[in-house]
């Protein structure tokens, strides 16, 4: 009897979950009874080593792996949780990144295969995370391999490379395969904007009105119904002459309809785009909140939910479940004029791996509005922004009817162009920041053969302009349409070729500093195939077989190491030594007099004291805004950073004078009380700085 007792009182084994985050294990937690425990590995638990290469190149490739420092009491913990546990569920993230982690834990724990099963769920919901275990699986070595096929590349070029730039150039310079790419690129507009060379072009602006007696503007054309470039005021003064003395006859009008389609819903590649123009977020801070999102968000009386997602895909495919419950919600909401009929088919490319869905919300049902006061104001932008996408890709176009009015004056020609929103469609919802609000453009009612009066005239000078230098969004896009990288490596690359100091941020435009331009032509000159983009893309490509079976890992590393360490030993006997001497300012040192120089830290530029060490003085690196100082009218005003990171401006005698303004000053007083004028919104309108009171507006 008291044998049985005591085996009945023995508690009985659970199963043992291991995830990468607790944020991740506490969303977990409200799925998975009582029969499981769940821990968070906190990433990779073991990886190259930091001090040497850590690949044996006379063994065939084969890594070194290594137990992270500082890991060695988890691993110790996790190790006695598998042990006891009845089955150890790998829950580590949907891609090769996460298999590869779980590969390293089944190693690191020592627990049998058999007691082990891998699990992966695209959003973190209770029927994923159910239906998961359900359908649980060994680990996928071709996944793995992918993983290592290109943290192995990466580290040969990066660890052959590297100390090459340290001993030529300065220490802690780093090269990459993706991030020497990405710079080349930064750097190839940069010389595209240098040698730039402007082209003269004149436009013939008119106001005219009708029968209606409403004005509208019209454009010079052409003539013969061919467009006309207008090189110089010689030509413009010769259209001018003709039509100062000529009637302006409505010769054609054409009504149509015109319909704009909705976009698909987010990649990562876009979502950062999106997000940079939007919210003005870096990519990095994207991802961030993006995984924040998509791993569990305490929810007030709904407990912690993951509300996206996983955020890294390539993909715009959703699910048939996904599209069934987003479409039910727009014929809810808005009826069905509103919703489409059939699932929007992405447009596969090349390139695209279709991994994953697209990003979307995990409940569609859970409203940006309703959850604000449970996440932070981050969080709540990024996950409106995501929302409001999805919801907006499963609503039929908007629908707009146009016109456009040909107007000849003599032999030349004049165009008309309006449109007007009969339909919101999409836009009830959902607004890009590449959607025009054309509707503005109304045109009134115009007939063939009617003489219009020309009320005003304007001919302007203008010259082309050199293409715009990179934003982060524009150059994740540039990476993504050349193949460079994966939608994983856009935002860390970024960060490195800021913290490296290769490039610096001003006003979201990336420049490539000198020391960025330095090593730049080292690596074009010295390892050509490692900045080729097309080389780079069929690498890429080459990488991707890995993951899909069709290539062997080490066969990449076998073929690829012998010629690069030919070039590599080639280079270190051929490239002098180059000094990059630091950028000297007229701001003296408060405590020696020196001139201050530029360098660059973990956050960016700052000033320093040449004198160093005798000397340690620093201080931060501030633009000038461009306008003296409203209050103190002594100094400059300068562009600042709160410690959020959001941008102000400043007074530079602070703390002599306390000027601050969330607003670019315009440098002129206001017209009607006299207080500094300021630049507000995105669209930058000139309005008072005291706007409740004055409301002055230009």
């Amino acid at each position: 009897m008291a044998k049985t007792a005591a085996k009945k009182s023995e508690p009985k084994a659970k199963n043992l979950v291991i995830v990468e985050s607790p944020a991740k294990a506490k969303t977990l937690k409200k799925f998975l009874g009582s029969g499981y425990k769940i821990e968070a590995s906190m990433g990779h638990v073991r990886d190259l080593p930091k001090s040497e290469l850590g690949i044996k190149i006379d063994e065939d490739f084969e890594p070194k792996y290594i137990t992270i420092r500082g890991k060695g009491d988890l691993l110790a913990k996790l190790r006695k949780e598998a042990k006891a546990a009845k089955i150890v569920y790998l829950a580590t993230d949907p891609d090769r990144e996460g298999e590869a982690i779980s590969w390293h834990l089944l190693h690191a724990l020592k627990v049998e295969p058999e007691k082990t099963a891998r699990i992966t769920f695209n959003e973190i919901t209770e029927t994923a995370v159910k239906d998961s275990i359900k359908n649980a699986r060994p680990i996928d070595m071709t996944l793995v391999d992918a993983q290592q096929a290109r943290r192995t590349l990466d580290r040969v070029v990066g660890y052959k490379i590297s100390p090459l730039l340290w001993k030529k150039v300065k220490k802690g310079l780093s090269a990459g395969r993706v991030q020497s790419v990405a710079l080349k690129i930064i750097c190839d507009r940069e010389e595209e904007i240098e040698n730039f060379i402007p082209e003269e072009y004149w436009s013939i602006d008119t106001v005219l009105s009708g029968v209606a007696k409403k004005q509208f503007e019209a454009k010079y054309h052409g003539t013969g119904g061919k467009k006309v470039k207008l090189e110089n005021k010689e030509a413009v003064d010769k259209v001018l002459k003709v039509v100062d003395t000529a009637d302006f006859v409505v010769e054609d009008v054409k009504k149509s309809q015109r319909k704009r389609q909705p976009q698909m819903p987010f990649t990562t590649s876009t979502l950062q785009q999106e997000a940079g123009k939007e919210l003005n977020f870096a990519a990095r801070k994207t991802m961030m909140v993006a995984q924040q999102l998509y791993e569990g968000v305490e929810i007030s009386g709904r407990g912690t939910l993951g509300l996206v997602t996983y955020i890294r895909t390539d993909s715009t495919r959703i699910s048939d479940e996904a599209f069934t419950a987003g479409r039910d919600y727009v014929l809810d909401n808005f009826g069905a004029d509103f919703a489409v009929k059939t699932k929007p088919e992405p447009k596969a490319t090349r390139r695209t791996q279709d991994a994953h869905e697209a990003i979307r919300p995990s409940y569609i049902n859970i409203r940006p509005e309703d959850i604000m006061d449970s996440l932070t104001k981050d969080q709540y932008k990024l996950y409106r922004l995501i929302w409001r996408r999805f919801v907006a890709s499963l609503m039929t176009p908007a629908v707009f009817d146009t016109v456009a009015v040909k107007i000849v004056a003599g032999k030349h020609q004049f165009n008309a162009n309006g449109s007007i929103l009969r339909f919101e469609g999409y836009k009830k919802v959902y607004l890009s920041s590449d959607d025009k609000e054309d509707d503005a453009k109304a045109l009134p009612e115009i007939a063939v053969g009617e003489v219009l009066k020309l009320v005003k005239i304007t001919p302007a000078q203008h010259f082309t302009q050199p293409p715009p230098r990179y934003s982060e969004a524009t150059l994740v896009k540039a990476m993504e349409e050349n193949g460079v990288g994966r939608p994983s490596t856009y935002a860390p690359t970024i960060a490195t070729l800021t913290a490296r100091g290769y490039v610096s941020k001003e006003q979201k435009n990336l420049h490539p500093t000198e020391l960025g331009g330095v090593v730049n032509t080292i690596m074009i000159e010295n390892f050509e195939q490692i900045v080729d983009i097309d080389f780079t893309a069929k690498m890429e490509e080459t990488l991707d077989g890995v993951e899909m079976g069709e290539v062997a890992w080490k066969d990449i590393l076998r073929n690829f190491y012998y010629p690069f360490n030919e070039t590599v030993e080639r280079a270190a006997e051929i490239i002098d030594k180059i000094e990059i001497r630091d950028e000297e300012t007229d701001v003296l040192c408060e405590k020696c007099g020196r001139n201050m120089v530029i360098k660059f830290g973990r956050y960016g530029r700052f000033l320093a004291c040449p004198g160093f060490p005798d000397c340690h003085n620093a201080k931060p690196l501030f633009e000038d805004a461009g306008v003296d100082c409203p209050q103190c009218k002594k100094a400059r005003v300068m562009i600042k950073k709160s410690k959020k990171g959001r941008i102000y401006y400043g007074c530079e005698n602070n703390p002599e004078c306390d000027y601050i303004s969330w607003n670019k000053p315009t440098g002129k007083p206001c017209p009607n009380c006299g207080k500094p004028l300021i630049e507000k919104g995105k669209a930058q309108k000139v309005v008072c700085s005291d706007d409740k009171t004055c409301g002055y507006r230009e």
